[in-house]
């Protein structure tokens, strides 16, 4: 096992250790040009751990149950470098060789750039894999099930497929333009990827790894949330301002919700009764009743960019674009309760049991 630099400020007991695997919920935050991992603990917002040596990291997704976080670098790297990353210290070469994973020639395109994709394990913060992918990666998710994960490739058009059983490369698929966010089925038999650059949704077959249709989502989607059941996906037409709610089986668009302003992250409430939105344009996050349509907007500067609820308690946690922290909010009152500093800019939150 390949274990990750942990940053002395934050360094790690056995004792603390202990208690961090058997807390209710830990916040894991990508610290993007500085190259780390934030953990924070869910209840409190205190900081347990950091994560470093992963670089330029803006996508991490896991799953409840899984094993793994999967991180990825929004930078390429050159090929020959790839074949000489530093191995970390107190690992032997033969150790480090199993754990740098080098896809099939067949199954990587050989006209893209070249990045690295890192698998961690979400209780140590060691490094498990690190796995050569087609391109700089900007979101990442895990499937349900555990057995699969996707990374996007906005220069590339497409998407890396991992098998997180074998943690292997497992294909590449190609979706539309500038691929932004992914996010998979209940049942882990698909994944839908949102197309920046020709504004829709796009479907993708797992079983047979091809893009399987396509549905229309404004002019230029990035994030987006599925419904638990995976009938309905709300979808952030950024620039626009807008909120799509797409029905899944139909494509239809059953609702359109305006804030006038540029938009960023945005995630459903535990119960699925309300979209909490980062309306970075204008420095507010906004709560949507789904049953009304009522909006409810809240200052919240500067720059609300990344958003994810804590399913089980009341907090919302929210990165800003422009100032190294991340506010804790209060749901039902969108009042900042606690601020959290990071390294650099907060980017895809991800939060584990």
């Amino acid at each position: 096992m390949i274990r990750a630099r942990i940053l002395p400020a934050l360094s790690l007991t056995g004792a603390l250790m202990t208690t961090w695997a058997a807390q209710a919920g830990v916040v894991y935050i990508p610290e993007g040009s500085a190259g780390s991992v934030l953990m924070v603990e869910s209840e409190t917002g205190q900081p347990i751990g950091r994560i470093a040596g992963v670089e330029a990291v803006h996508g991490l997704a896991g799953a409840p149950g899984t094993p793994y976080l999967v991180a990825g670098s929004f930078t390429e790297i050159d090929p020959e470098s790839a074949a000489q990353t530093a191995k970390p210290e107190g690992v032997s070469q033969a150790d480090h060789n199993a754990h740098h994973a080098k896809p099939a020639q067949a199954a990587m395109p050989t006209d893209k750039g070249l990045s690295l994709l890192t698998v961690l394990d979400a209780k140590t913060g060691d490094v498990v894999r690190r796995i050569e992918v087609p391109g700089a990666v900007h979101h990442t998710a895990v499937s349900p099930d555990g057995r699969w994960a996707l990374a996007t490739h906005p220069s590339g058009d497409g998407v890396s497929l991992i098998d997180l059983t074998t943690l292997d490369y497992a294909g590449f698929i190609a979706t539309g333009p500038m691929p932004n966010y992914v996010s998979f089925s209940p049942d882990s038999s698909r994944a839908y990827v949102s197309n920046t650059g020709n504004g829709t949704l796009s479907e993708l077959d797992l079983d047979s790894r091809i893009l399987s249709r396509n549905l229309l989502a404004g002019e230029g989607p990035e994030h987006f949330a599925l419904s638990r059941d995976g009938a309905t996906a709300f979808v952030a037409d950024a620039e626009a301002g807008t909120v799509l709610r797409l029905d899944i089986a139909s494509g239809a668009e059953t609702a359109t919700y305006g804030f006038g302003a540029e938009l960023h992250g945005l995630d459903l409430s535990d119960g699925e009764d309300t979209l909490f939105v980062a309306v970075k344009g204008a420095d507010q996050v906004a709560a949507v009743d789904l049953a009304s349509g009522a909006v409810r907007l809240q200052a919240l500067a500067p720059a609300p960019y990344h958003l994810t609820v804590a399913d089980g308690s009341e907090a919302l946690f929210v990165s800003s674009r422009e100032e190294p922290k991340v506010w804790v909010v209060n749901q039902a009152s969108l009042q900042v309760t606690s601020e959290i500093g990071v390294e650099s800019e907060g980017h895809q939150m991800v939060i584990l049991p």
